[in-house]
């Protein structure tokens, strides 16, 4: 990112990464400590503030990675010389840290939920798994919305009446 403090002088930032993606990401936490504060406002029990807290928070994220997922995909050239192979490749490893960046976070709000106070076969065993199940969802979702986008924006075959 390049900052232009004076009319001599210039500042470099880097950055990993598109700012517009760091935005997204921040909305997504923002989304999910709204949706947290509001059901713990309303419940004032723990279990589901964290639950439906990290699931807004997957199901966000889920969506953008999944729409990035699409994009990607659609980019990927011809694989007949080696650059293109070389361009999928790198397609190919930011998708798989995106994946992992998303177990992570599965894995995570799933510890967290498990430490709850709260017990039972519900809280302990099927709850842990709603942000991933969600997280999941969504980022198929996003595909599918990418995808749909644009399958519908490129011009079909003439339609004869």
């Amino acid at each position: 990112m390049v900052k232009q403090v004076t009319e001599n002088t210039v500042h470099y930032v880097w950055y990993p990464g598109d700012m517009k993606e760091w935005r997204r990401a921040a909305l997504a936490l923002v989304v999910g400590l709204l949706v947290f504060a509001g059901v713990w406002i309303f419940s004032r029990d723990l279990l589901p503030a964290v639950v439906f807290g990290t699931s807004a928070t997957a199901g966000v994220t889920g969506v953008n990675f999944g729409r990035r997922d699409a994009q990607a995909y659609s980019g990927f050239p011809d694989l007949s010389d080696r650059a293109a192979r070389r361009a999928a490749m790198v397609h190919t490893g930011r998708a798989a840290w995106r994946a992992l960046v998303q177990g992570c976070f599965a894995a995570g709000a799933a510890v967290l939920i498990v430490n709850l106070p709260a017990t039972g076969v519900v809280a302990n065993w099927l709850l842990p798994v709603v942000p991933a199940v969600v997280g999941t969802l969504a980022r198929q979702a996003g595909m599918l919305h990418e995808r749909l986008g644009v399958s519908a924006s490129t011009p079909g075959p003439a339609k004869t009446a």
